[in-house]
């Protein structure tokens, strides 16, 4: 059995750290592990909410069925003003935010002792083989004694300091205030491995904790091509985000700086997701989708996606989406931090805004073909190639250079 430590239930579909979490704990189940999700603080999405993929318990729910609900009224109450809040416009619930936290953007928050306290007491009752721990935030855990002889893993999703470090110097508010280098590496020197989610933050890991087991996981792309009788629209753009401070940045500066020679030259843009309805105006030539049950239907009509972020770390999961249709990206630096950049892959690096323009402008007219977006995705983020890490650090017994191998296969 695995535990799996976490604030947030993991769902496909979603933002890109619940999607590479749903991810994991499918390809546990599927290696034969069950997993018990260790619910930390109380973020379901209504007080009663049904949710059946795998076991989950937490000190602020009980389940009935396969229903989990909200275990005191307190809590039902918290959760219930949340479910409210995202149901305001976004610009008003941003709003709201911000002033509850003071703050531009929350990269996390640290449980409750009494939170670490109850999971630290399961995890003793559940004698699990290994936990794995969703990023630093959780990792406090990893100092109670319970754990001391357990295999622990923690699966970072970003270096958050370094995200912390580039909002902060873009001018934003940022919680945890001053989140440095040295305090990610205490917290995360507790655990035996690491995950890191692309390659250039492993190396960063290694140098943070240079005495734990680093590897990459990063999330698993299946190529998804476009059926022969769906067509490309000619001149569409495609954006897909959430609405995170750097992704309302972006587009901000790519609606200022980019977007007017793009619709003077009779260019479109779907926006899909949280970002959309969370900018006030868009200009002309855009539209807002919201979320949407599958993406498939717009990413095969798209021709072109885009990802002008200008600040960010982790790894863009949108962009494995996108390069899994068989759409290439055009995106700043910032936006291809950690991918695969070889002369095959799917992304076309533009620094500046007129160089995004112009790239744009050169791949729009004539969308590279798809073959060589989807194997891409094949070659560099198929299941087995993601978790050869994982199952590395999962198998303690496993000789040395058995481990080696794995952690150096090309992810």
């Amino acid at each position: 059995m695995i535990a799996f430590v976490t604030d947030e239930l993991p769902r496909p579909g979603a933002a890109g750290h619940l999607a590479l979490n749903h991810a994991i704990i499918d390809w546990l189940r599927q290696e034969g592990f069950a997993v018990t999700i260790l619910l930390t603080g109380s973020r379901l999405a209504w007080p009663v909410q049904r949710y059946t993929e795998t076991r989950v318990l937490g000190p602020h729910i009980t389940r009935v069925g396969p229903y989990l609900g909200a275990l005191s009224p307190v809590t039902a109450l918290s959760i219930t003003l949340r479910a409210l809040l995202r149901r305001l416009p976004p610009p008003i619930a941003a709003r709201l935010r911000r002033a509850r936290h003071n703050a531009d953007a929350v990269l996390g928050t640290f449980p409750s002792p009494s939170d670490l306290r109850w999971c630290a007491r399961a995890i003793e009752r559940l004698q699990p083989k290994a936990v794995l721990i969703d990023t630093v935030f959780r990792a406090p855990l990893l100092a109670e004694p319970e754990l001391a002889g357990v295999n622990r893993l923690v699966i970072t999703h970003d270096v958050f300091h370094r995200r912390a470090q580039a909002l902060s110097a873009a001018g934003y508010h940022v919680l945890p205030e001053n989140f440095s280098r040295v305090r990610e590496a205490t917290l995360l020197g507790r655990a035996i491995s690491i995950a890191a989610i692309q390659p250039e933050e492993a190396e960063e890991l290694r140098a943070m904790c240079p005495a734990r087991n680093i590897f990459t996981a990063p999330m698993p792309a299946l190529p998804c091509p476009r059926p022969p009788d769906v067509e490309r629209i000619p001149g569409r753009l495609i954006f897909v985000g959430s609405n995170s401070l750097p992704n309302l940045d972006g587009l901000r500066w790519f609606f200022s700086e980019i977007w007017p020679p793009l619709l003077s030259e009779g260019l479109t843009l779907d926006l899909v997701g949280d970002c959309g309805p969370a900018l006030t105006r868009l200009p002309r030539g855009v539209k807002a989708w919201g979320r949407v049950p599958s993406l498939a239907p717009l990413l095969h009509r798209a021709s072109l996606a885009i990802s002008p972020l200008r600040a960010g770390s982790g790894l863009k999961i949108k962009l494995l989406d996108y390069a899994r249709h068989g759409l290439y990206t055009i995106a700043t630096p910032p936006s291809l931090q950690g991918f695969y950049l070889d002369a095959d892959s799917p992304f076309i690096m533009a620094g500046s805004a007129n160089m995004f323009v112009q790239a744009v402008l050169r791949h729009v007219a004539s969308p590279p073909q798809p073959g060589a977006a989807l194997s891409y995705v094949s070659l560099h983020y198929g299941v087995k190639a993601s978790f050869a890490g994982l199952r590395a650090a999962l198998t303690p017994g496993l000789a040395p250079e058995a481990q080696d191998n794995l952690r150096s296969l090309k992810l």
